[in-house]
């Protein structure tokens, strides 16, 4: 570990160098990827730099105790001074492990949700439309911009689906856990009996794929139709076709768009949305080449895993992954999202610092 710390601290100061070159200021592309290289090494070095500073005081105390004949009072400083450098050494040690983890190289893209009724007809549509709104509030409290991209509403509100994207630092790197099948438990507004019913709404969390990400021949991979929008009980009918569904045709995929009333504007989403959810499929793919020991044991991202329980009548949530129970559910749905995500994001980390450990 300290031989790569090394070999990224070199790193880190060539590229500080180049920061300074004239040739490198004016060339924005170049300059802009070493900024980015720069700022993502910074707090590694940091610490390690401040691991060095607790290793010499350790060692300088260390030194000092062995070569003996200290005065009480002295020999007792330098005591605290060795416990305090050797109890700090040891919690830099594990920070610098977790900072050394390969990062998921999708963490700071930006996302596009999916949320889709499951089981449970329109209370499902209706807990929909208040996960999408649980996650709209979350992104507003973290200053990211959202947008709906396309949506099939039901006539008491609810979504038989929505996709929205979601735009802003690290917004895959919180949400990304979010993936799965999200059963709700509560008596229906339209459940007369005062019976609790279990409902279920699917979540994908795709990290936005970029053109150069996945290649596709609009000539011949893509077969693409355009309709009339219509929207939940035959209201906001648009009178010319600006709706576009496109169907991927090597594997069958269908996607549609239809919330704007520019025909190119729902195509642009539509397609937006396509790339993802292949990019997605890709990775998948990977993922699920890798050996069972080395995935994480946070749960595995497919969107028919059962991630989390919300129960109404005793307003708890139960995250399934990592055995988390809170009973704050109305805050939750308001968007509070960060306690549940960061025992998530930890649980992660350790998992895969248990998998670091066994190799």
């Amino acid at each position: 570990m300290f031989e790569k710390l090394l070999t990224l601290e070199q790193k880190y100061e060539d590229i500080s160098v180049k920061l300074t070159d004239p040739d490198i200021i004016t060339d924005n592309k170049q300059y802009t990827a070493l900024m980015k290289e720069y700022k993502n090494l910074t707090p590694i070095i940091e610490k390690f730099r401040e691991y060095k500073k607790a290793k010499e005081a350790f060692d300088e105390a260390n030194e000092l105790l062995d070569a003996g004949g200290l005065e009480k009072d002295f020999k007792e400083m330098v005591q605290l001074q060795y416990e305090e450098s050797k109890e700090q050494m040891a919690t830099i040690e594990e920070e610098l492990k977790i900072m050394l983890l390969p990062k998921d190289p999708n963490d700071d893209k930006n996302v596009i949700i999916e949320i889709r009724g499951g089981a449970g007809g329109e209370e499902a549509s209706l807990f929909a439309n208040s996960l999408y709104r649980m996650y709209t509030m979350y992104a507003d409290s973290k200053g990211w911009k959202h947008e709906v991209m396309n949506a099939n509403e039901t006539e008491l509100g609810g979504y038989k689906e929505i996709s929205f994207s979601v735009e802003g630092e690290g917004a895959y790197s919180r949400l990304k856990y979010e993936s799965g099948v999200h059963r709700v438990q509560r008596v229906p507004e339209t459940e007369s009996q005062g019976r609790v019913h279990t409902s279920t709404v699917t979540v994908a969390v795709l990290p936005e794929a970029e053109e150069v990400e996945f290649e596709i021949n609009e000539a011949t991979d893509l077969k693409i139709d355009v309709f009339r929008a219509s929207g939940a009980g035959g209201q906001h009918i648009n009178k010319t076709e600006s709706a576009v569904r496109i169907t991927y045709l090597p594997t069958g995929l269908v996607v549609e768009c239809q919330d704007e009333r520019s025909q190119f504007k729902n195509k642009e989403r539509a397609m937006k949305i396509l790339r993802s959810r292949l990019y997605e499929e890709q990775l998948r793919v990977q993922e699920n080449e890798i050996a069972a020991e080395r995935r994480s044991q946070v749960g595995t991202g497919d969107r028919s895993e059962r991630i989390r329980t919300y129960n109404f009548p005793e307003g708890r949530i139960s995250d399934h992954r990592i055995g988390l129970t809170i009973y704050r559910l109305e805050q939750f749905l308001n968007g509070n999202l960060d306690e549940v995500i960061d025992a998530l994001a930890t649980a992660d980390q350790a998992a895969k610092l248990s998998m670091q450990n066994d190799e």
